[in-house]
């Protein structure tokens, strides 16, 4: 009896060590499920996300935009881009007497105190909805191209009754510095991605494969690389032709210029990144796809949603007709459901254009359909669509 005793506490302790592990080893958190393992729900026309910034991409900070109405009034500023701390500021401007898409870069701290010239005037910018400072602040980045017509970098230096009254003491402020020597750094004819400190120093090239134009960038939100997005030129103009908006391959970049290419397909839908910089997503036409970016063996998942989204089109055109005529709403249906129009694509339905990843668990997309036509843009039917992300149920042996 007493063997049998102690050969059933055995077992039982057998089976609890079996069982433990397999508790230890469960992902807490979502940044450790592979994109693989991803399970999903999803849910449409949600509305718009409460969570979406809504950034004025001209804003302009008051103090940088009097020192350029009062000394510096042949150049047109097109934007500011404050630093994560709040001291610092890029200047983004252009010529007055010459529009061009190009601009210049220069470094002002936040009260409007000239500090240096960033860009050297054989380099001009392009895409200023891409400048942008590392979340950490310690570097910045841009994206330019041989300059079409280089002009000499002004280098504007207070002088009279313009002179900026000094900081108080003990206050922290960047120190000017005046006219930099810029090094000589590659040019290329096509759009590429630049980097350099907070300082404006060490300016060189993060791509350089001429041929391609660089369009997009945004840092990952630990700083540990950027997810940009290029094309070839003949893509560029063929969408330009058709008044579409530019397609392009994502791309992970590391800071020391490594790339990886996340997909050779084309899309328009810009890349994002979960907020736990663990992952990037984007869309082609209607799926949603999932890249690991943060993993040594990184994997991905492409979440089909054409026929969820079709559904959810007729359905939102029958809601909006039943709303407007409520009086024919039973005919209107028993209509639609006996004729072969019940088959066709509706109008409402069109691809992603834009991803917002607001929480590990939410990954907002917005389907429209977008023309840029050069009297008007186009962009109907704009619809927010929801797809909650969750570990996959594990399968136990």
């Amino acid at each position: 009896m007493a063997t049998l005793i102690v050969a059933a506490l055995i077992s039982v302790s057998t089976s609890c060590s079996s069982i433990m592990p397999r508790q230890q080893v469960r992902p807490l958190v979502l940044r450790d499920v592979p994109a693989q393992r991803l399970a999903y729900r999803f849910e449409p026309d949600v509305g718009v996300p409460a969570e979406i910034k809504t950034e004025d991409s001209d804003d302009k900070i008051e103090a940088i935009q009097l020192d350029f109405n009062t000394r510096r009034q042949d150049d047109a500023l097109v934007r500011t881009v404050r630093s994560p701390d709040g001291q610092r500021a890029l200047a983004l401007y252009g010529s007055v007497d010459v529009p061009s898409q190009e601009f210049h870069i220069d470094l002002y701290s936040s009260d409007g105190i000239f500090l240096r010239n960033l860009t050297p005037p054989d380099l001009g910018c392009v895409f200023p909805e891409t400048v942008a400072w590392s979340p950490d602040g310690n570097f910045i980045t841009f994206i330019g191209h041989k300059s079409l017509k280089p002009t000499p970098t002004p280098t504007p230096t207070p002088s009279g009754d313009n002179m900026p009254e000094p900081p108080a003491a003990g206050e922290a402020v960047p120190l000017p510095s005046v006219a930099p020597a810029f090094a000589a750094i590659p040019l290329f004819a096509t759009e590429q991605i630049y980097i350099c400190n907070r300082d404006g120093n060490d300016l060189k090239p993060l791509t350089s494969r001429e041929g391609l134009i660089y369009f997009h960038l945004a840092w990952a939100p630990d700083n540990h690389a950027l997810v940009a997005m290029a094309c070839k030129e003949s893509e560029w103009d063929a969408r330009e032709r058709e008044y579409k908006l530019p397609v392009g391959r994502p791309r992970l970049i590391t800071l020391d210029g490594k790339e990886r290419l996340l997909d050779d397909e084309l899309t328009e839908a810009l890349p994002v990144w979960c907020p736990d910089a663990s992952k990037v997503a984007t869309a082609f036409d209607t799926d949603v796809t999932i890249y690991d970016a943060a993993s040594t063996k990184p994997t991905q998942a492409r979440i089909r949603l054409r026929d969820a989204l079709v559904s959810a089109s007729r359905t939102y055109e029958a809601k909006n007709a039943g709303a407007k005529k409520k009086d024919d709403a039973n005919t209107n249906d028993t209509k639609s459901a006996e004729s072969p129009a019940r088959s066709a694509i509706p109008s409402s339905f069109n691809p992603a254009i834009r991803l917002e990843w607001t929480s590990p668990e939410k990954l907002f997309f917005q389907t429209a359909f977008v023309r840029l036509l050069p009297s008007e843009p186009i962009t109907t039917f704009q619809r927010w669509h929801l797809v909650i992300l969750s570990p996959q149920a594990a399968v136990l042996k």
